[in-house]
């Protein structure tokens, strides 16, 4: 009998998280953000398999965020199986290709679990364990979370009867997003489970149901791994993978397949979505008002106050039913009930080619982060930090140069041919054009300002000759 070591958990890490705005973007969603204290959610979600007892998870994650989920992984001393998709196709063909990787390597049973959720492990313990009895014997196996709202935000399953607690029993059919109406009627009938999008099964049995229903997502995802190369510690999954149609695993396997089985379980699970669950998460005072990061709230009830600590000071007076969202580039004031709205704002920005609506000004890099502070015709102005052992390309630029100042740490810089370390309070100019690279050999952090001066001050305009991370 297979045991809780014997499950595979399939860690999908790709999403968007645009109703996260703006704290979750394009660029950095929020599965790498820390609303959950000092983890991220992708964190949690990594613990979470660790306390359920689970095997060695493998996760899928964009070409964008390899190095991002794989740091993340490393700072909880988690080793991870880390596959890159080389573009956006939903859910259902990574699951494809993670079933054939789990099949590949001998795995009993995969569950597959997004990274952006919140559940109890101890909870969900036994709702898992019986699930994997269903699994072993050839089921599909989905979790659906007891309703206690109408929820217009997420599907819902509904069981072929009435199933008990921890106990799985078929499926008659999943239900797309409701409107207000029919989620007001599926909450009295008492009958239907929010989808937590939660599958457990054996890799054979996923299969099976792709060759029934969905051949072609499961041919292009076999030529994806036959095509992939490794990358570092990362497998890039190849050509095939993007000619893929975009399509969910619900819509291309779980809606049509006859060995769907659900288990109800109550675990305190929240996709948190979007600022209402945000706030229902947190920790609020008698007057129902949260305040993350650096946020002070005055006179206010049932409202969500949140900044970046050490950043823009955010101050609620008077509010009702509001939600305020401070980063260092953008703020966002809404109504509590227009929570799942917020994408729309997203929308509207990109439309008006507002950059906020899909990057911050702090860029992340594998060897660190750089955030812009200043810019002007010809001059921008930018904070560096460079993690211990952490390596920039060796690198030139033909339309500007640069002028670094040390501010922590101890740097190792090479301009030219000569090579000398930099110590705080100390600076260095590198010429236009001239071959240069920045390393940090310490167990320390690095911390400088570097002020370009030039023509064009866009990040294309790098020439590579040597990269640690094998970027182009």
């Amino acid at each position: 009998m297979a045991q809780l070591a014997d499950i595979t958990p399939v860690i999908l890490c790709g999403g968007g998280g645009t109703r996260l705005w703006p704290a979750s973007r394009a660029d950095h969603p929020k599965q790498f953000n820390r609303f959950a204290g000092q983890a991220s959610l992708l964190q949690h979600t990594l613990l979470r398999a660790q306390a359920l007892g689970l095997g060695r998870p493998m996760l899928l994650t964009a070409h964008d965020f390899r190095f991002v989920a794989a740091e993340q992984a490393a700072e909880l001393g988690v080793e991870v199986d880390l596959v890159v998709e080389p573009c956006p196709r939903d859910t259902a063909p990574a699951i494809a290709a993670a079933a054939l990787l789990c099949r590949a390597q001998g795995k009993g049973a995969m569950l597959v679990m997004p990274s952006d959720h919140k559940m109890d492990a101890a909870a969900f313990m036994p709702a898992l364990k019986a699930g994997l009895e269903a699994a072993q014997i050839g089921r599909l196996v989905t979790f659906g979370v007891q309703p206690d709202r109408a929820e217009t935000g997420y599907g819902y399953i509904e069981p072929a009867e009435n199933a008990a607690p921890n106990t799985p029993g078929p499926v008659a059919r999943f239900i797309e997003k409701p409107d207000a109406a029919r989620a007001k009627a599926l909450l009295a009938e008492g009958r239907s489970l929010w989808n937590a999008g939660i599958f457990l099964c054996a890799p054979e049995a996923m299969l099976a149901a792709f060759s029934t229903h969905a051949p072609d997502v499961l041919a292009a995802a076999q030529a994806a791994l036959d095509n992939a190369a490794r990358d570092l510690d990362f497998l890039r999954l190849g050509a095939g993978f993007g000619e893929m149609r975009a399509i969910s695993i619900d819509y291309a396997v779980m809606e049509h397949a006859a060995n769907v089985d659900v288990v109800p379980i109550a675990a305190g699970w929240s996709d948190l979505g979007d600022w209402k669950a945000i706030w229902e998460d947190a920790a609020r005072d008698e007057h129902g008002v949260a305040t993350l990061g650096g946020a002070v709230a005055l006179d206010c009830a049932d409202t969500l106050l949140s900044s970046e600590p050490g950043g823009t000071t955010l101050v609620g007076l008077g509010l009702r039913n509001i939600v305020a969202v401070a980063t260092n580039d953008a703020v966002l004031v809404a109504d509590m009930a227009k929570a799942q709205a917020v994408k729309s704002v997203v929308a509207l920005l990109k439309s008006h080619s507002n950059a906020t609506a899909t990057a911050f000004k702090r860029h992340f890099r594998p060897w660190g982060w750089f955030e812009q502070r200043a810019q002007g015709t010809r001059f921008q102005v930018k904070t560096i930090f460079v993690r211990p052992g952490g390596k920039l390309s060796l690198q030139s630029h033909k339309q500007r140069s640069e002028h670094w100042v040390v501010v922590e740490g101890l740097a190792r810089v090479t301009v030219g041919e000569a090579t000398r370390d930099v110590k705080a309070n100390q600076s260095l100019f590198v010429p236009l054009g001239a071959k240069h690279r920045l390393e940090n050999t310490t167990d320390a952090p690095l911390i400088l300002i570097e002020v370009q001066v030039g023509d064009y001050l866009g990040e294309d305009d790098i020439i590579r000759y040597d990269d640690v991370y094998a970027r182009d």
